[in-house]
């Protein structure tokens, strides 16, 4: 035989009562993880990837950061944000630089796994840095991308301790088994990796 069920005692109702009442941000798993952060990098925005394109992570405790790896978007800057927020997208980087005046965008902080190499070794170790543009039309390389984007990489090797050198700042072409060609033939190298060592 089926019993009624007990009636809520007073008590019962006020603790109910009393977490109705609690902030909706506050409860796990609700929009408190999408209050704005400040970013890892001083003068990057803060334009977050949504949490299906990359993995929570505790680097460099849980993996060592031992890489940059550059990218060129093939398309705009707010296009390049617009897919780190679609959840159907499943790719992110940490960073997004625009061509026009080198501003910097943060998505994925620095401590998370950005999904970006498609290799998961080196997204494992590795921040990326995409630049808005196309690997075939060099005026997106301008003045302002090398200059802002060498001093972002010059303090991520600094952050994480990460040699300044071209076996530690690569391009995406470089990831083993990578069929993209980003940053492309158009990427002055030479340049990049002097003002790299050059910013302070």
């Amino acid at each position: 035989m089926d019993q009624a069920a007990p009636l809520p005692s007073r008590r019962g109702v006020l603790v109910g009562a009393a977490l109705t009442a609690v902030p909706y941000v506050l409860l796990p798993g609700t929009r408190a993880a999408a209050r704005p952060q400040a970013p890892d990098h001083p003068g990057a925005e803060w334009h977050p990837a949504t949490g299906a394109n990359y993995t929570a992570s505790n680097r460099p405790r849980g993996h060592p950061v031992d890489r940059v790896i550059i990218h060129v978007a093939q398309t705009t800057f707010a296009g390049t944000l617009s897919i780190f927020r679609n959840p159907r997208k499943q790719v992110s980087a940490h960073y997004v630089v625009r061509s026009a005046d080198g501003h910097v965008a943060q998505s994925v902080r620095e401590a998370d796994i950005a999904w970006h190499a498609g290799n998961w070794d080196y997204n494992r170790r590795g921040i990326g840095i995409e630049h808005e543009g196309w690997v075939d039309q060099p005026s997106y390389f301008t003045d302002a991308v090398y200059e802002e984007s060498a001093r972002l990489t010059a303090a991520i090797c600094a952050r994480h301790g990460i040699p300044r050198n071209r076996t530690h700042i690569i391009g995406h072409h470089e990831v083993p088994g990578s069929d993209h060609t980003d940053p492309g033939r158009h990427w002055d190298w030479k340049r990049y990796m002097r003002l790299v060592r050059d910013s302070a």
